[in-house]
């Protein structure tokens, strides 16, 4: 087997999604099952982030809830989909080593798992987020228009992050650990308890802010449902995220992929 092409396993786990979104479905119903409470169990962090964190922080800076809630909410909830996804990838080739073992080798399969179950995750908090922002003085409905666009590009700068670190995982153990610790690391640089206007452009705590690509993926997210602009900054900061991420990531993909089987 040659070097195999990144894009051409996306499209074929795309027309063939049963193994992958089977796989999802089998993670949740195995995680859940005995659960007395179920899926509330999923709700459960996006609203103890937005309701009782945010109010907690509302009290401690003497403003009104409905002021932090959504925005708290809404970049927790984006935050946690990149952030799970990143961390589980890591590991997902060595957790299907007896599949890819047998010979499925269309490694796409398993990093789709992961990102299915995050964007689960995910859309189940929908509810309470539209809460939080129907209680949010600063919520735009205009924003709304946005909200699919800018989700998509979300998912595909995590297509991209999810192979790579997920190679990289197969080759080194040490990754999953490694991936931890900077994630808990980029929380803080990421406005989620804090606004982006803390760090304005132009200063050291703001240039520093705006390295981390979770500030920009949270920012075009939430932004426009906050009735706040999308700064020029982060447009062309996704932008070439998104260009030289994919470009690195097929290039690692074709050149490594096919020694996964070996390396778990």
């Amino acid at each position: 087997m040659m070097g195999r092409s990144l894009l051409r396993d996306y499209r074929d786990s795309f027309s063939y999604p049963e193994f992958w979104m089977y796989a999802m479905w089998l993670d949740l119903l195995t995680k859940y099952r005995r659960s007395r409470l179920g899926l509330i169990w999923a709700i459960m962090p996006p609203v103890l982030y937005a309701f009782g964190i945010g109010g907690f922080y509302a009290l401690i800076g003497h403003q009104p809830p409905s002021h932090i809630i959504a925005h708290l909410g809404v970049g927790y909830v984006v935050y946690r989909f990149v952030t799970a996804t990143l961390n589980e990838c890591t590991v997902t080739f060595t957790s299907h080593a007896g599949f890819i073992q047998d010979g499925r080798i269309r490694f796409t399969d398993y990093v789709l798992r992961v990102i299915a179950k995050a964007l689960f995750y995910l859309l189940i908090s929908i509810p309470v987020m539209a809460v939080a922002l129907y209680m949010s003085p600063q919520f735009h409905w205009a924003g709304l228009l946005t909200l699919i666009p800018a989700l998509l590009v979300v998912l595909v700068n995590v297509a991209w992050m999810g192979a790579l670190v997920a190679v990289l995982g197969a080759r080194l153990p040490d990754v999953h650990e490694l991936m931890g610790s900077i994630l808990m690391f980029a929380f803080l640089f990421t406005p989620i308890l804090w606004h982006a206007s803390q760090a304005p452009p132009g200063t050291i705590q703001g240039f520093i802010a705006r390295l981390n690509p979770l500030f920009h993926l949270v920012e075009i997210v939430r932004a426009p449902l906050l009735g706040e602009p999308i700064s020029k900054t982060t447009y062309m900061y996704l932008a070439l995220l998104t260009c030289l991420g994919w470009s690195l990531t097929t290039w690692v993909y074709k050149r490594y992929a096919r020694f996964v089987p070996i390396w778990i």
